[in-house]
């Protein structure tokens, strides 16, 4: 299933009862943040997606915690369950030519499903019903302050476009707007995101601006594109019309050339001055503590457009599991294909919530030969955003890397620390708030594979505890007569 727009992705989760709405007043400063919070931590039948229909001085609701379980991640993104996101991706990069008439019709199939991804300029634009260009303002908006210690009010799921200004090619990515009054507002867009690699070309070209459109209440597929780390020069675009099964449909802004999602609910449009920083921060973030304060650029508004009866998305972070935790487990299926076929003797990676994403990654692998381990890690640290893990696990290919019991058993049993332990120095994700110095930090390996002697090891590799089939056998049997 996919959806035009968030009002159907809406109706959906109403109709699967995975949405709730909430009619008491509530205030935008704090309290919606706690209710969230106790949702996507509770029980699983209270997690649902939430719209809070009266939020203090504002008319628009509020929807959170819409993608904050395996469920509704998966439906969003047009998939029975998150795994199924592995399977397309390697039906797409399968690289055999097919050698009957049949298997030709298939591979064309998963051709033209990726040309009907692209996006498409269309002339009606839902998200331009109100049109505010003299005075823009983001009065009115229902913009969340998330923790005690926050410097400000957050508008916490944009999706924000811009395009590098020595090719005018797009990017679409997820940075956090502070607001700091009704015209301004601080883009965090990090040292290793799309949107400062064109503020840095813009700066090498002699540029005073660059504009920007920021984009609210997409259709989820799309919101999800704007969290992928796609390699540079591939449109998040295509990737959320591939998950659609279409493509998304564009309207050109009314004051900046840029192209928006044109039934997406509000859409703020302006530039960011290059020369500009101002202080952004703190914010309570993902890893569950707080971002510190740090200088960056302001966008400046030019206009504010959205629908008559707009809703207002948003998320909140913090220590997890909480609503991201999903879409990051969306992202590691559906680049698990990625890494194999580059990788192919990974077998599967987990990114467990208690990583927050980018502090560990366990994988299990098939290992052959001397140095295997090694070269797996060393690989996987070269690749995009792994470049950011801090923490890497590897663990043999029959090992479940989801049963994060299993996982310290086999760490715990299978590491000595002086032979497995592997050292390295690299990027550092912005919000490591541990590393070395701001973007640069240490990398650990941790060989927890079996050791034999192609490893150096040379006394005899104990054989796992394990009952005899017969025995069990047996047992399932009389398991009725034991009283038990």
């Amino acid at each position: 299933m996919s959806f035009r727009d968030l009002r159907d992705f809406i109706l959906s989760l109403e109709a699967r009862n995975q949405l709730k709405r909430i009619t008491t007043p509530v205030s935008a400063e704090l309290e919606i943040t706690e209710i969230a919070d106790r949702v996507s931590k509770g029980p699983a039948a209270g997690n649902l997606a939430l719209l809070f229909e009266n939020v203090a001085g504002s008319e628009m609701p509020v929807l959170i915690n819409a993608f904050g379980s395996h469920e509704r991640a998966a439906l969003a993104l047009g998939v029975s369950s998150l795994d199924v996101l592995s399977d397309k991706v390697r039906s797409l990069l399968a690289a055999e030519v097919p050698e009957s008439l049949l298997g030709k019709f298939r591979r064309l199939g998963d051709v033209l499903d990726v040309v009907k991804a692209q996006p498409r300029l269309v002339s009606h634009a839902p998200c331009q019903e109100v049109v505010e260009r003299e005075h823009p303002s983001l009065k009115g908006l229902p913009v969340l302050k998330c923790w005690p210690e926050d410097g400000g009010r957050y508008i916490t799921l944009p999706l924000v476009f811009t395009k590098d200004p020595a090719t005018g090619r797009r990017n679409l990515g997820m940075y956090r707007l502070q607001v700091y009054d009704d015209q301004t507002l601080g883009m965090h867009w990090q040292r290793h995101k799309g949107g400062r690699e064109h503020q840095d070309e813009g700066l090498r070209l002699g540029r005073d601006r660059l504009e920007v459109a920021v984009a609210l209440g997409a259709d989820p597929a799309t919101i999800y594109a704007a969290t992928a780390p796609l390699p540079p020069g591939i449109d998040e675009l295509l990737l959320a019309g591939w998950l659609r099964g279409s493509g998304v449909e564009l309207a050109k802004c009314v004051s900046v050339d840029l192209e928006v999602p044109a039934r997406a609910e509000i859409v703020l449009e302006g530039y960011v001055d290059l020369s500009e920083r101002r202080l952004e921060g703190p914010f309570g973030d993902h890893t569950g503590y707080y971002s510190l304060p740090a200088p960056y650029p302001v966008l400046h508004l030019t206009a504010v457009t959205h629908r008559h009866d707009a809703i207002y998305p948003a998320t909140v972070v913090g220590r997890p599991p909480m609503e991201d935790y999903w879409l990051g487990k969306a992202t590691e299926r559906l680049f698990l294909p990625v890494l194999q076929l580059l990788l192919p003797e990974i077998v599967d990676i987990n990114m467990p919530a208690e990583g927050v994403f980018h502090n560990l990654v366990i994988v299990s692998m098939r290992k052959r030969y001397p140095g295997h381990v090694e070269r797996v890690l060393h690989g996987l640290w070269g690749l995009g955003q792994m470049m950011l893990a801090k923490v890497i696990v590897v663990v043999d290919a029959d090992v479940n890397v989801h049963d994060l019991s299993e996982v310290a058993w086999r760490a715990g049993n299978n590491v000595d620390p002086a032979r497995d332990l592997i050292l390295a120095h690299g990027p550092a994700d912005d919000l490591d708030h541990a590393s070395l110095r701001p973007n640069y930090g240490g990398k650990l390996g941790i060989d927890a594979t079996a050791k034999g002697p192609e490893d150096g090891f040379e006394r005899p590799w104990p054989n796992e505890i394990r009952m005899s089939e017969e025995i069990k056998r047996l047992v399932d049997g009389k398991w009725a007569t034991y009283g038990l």
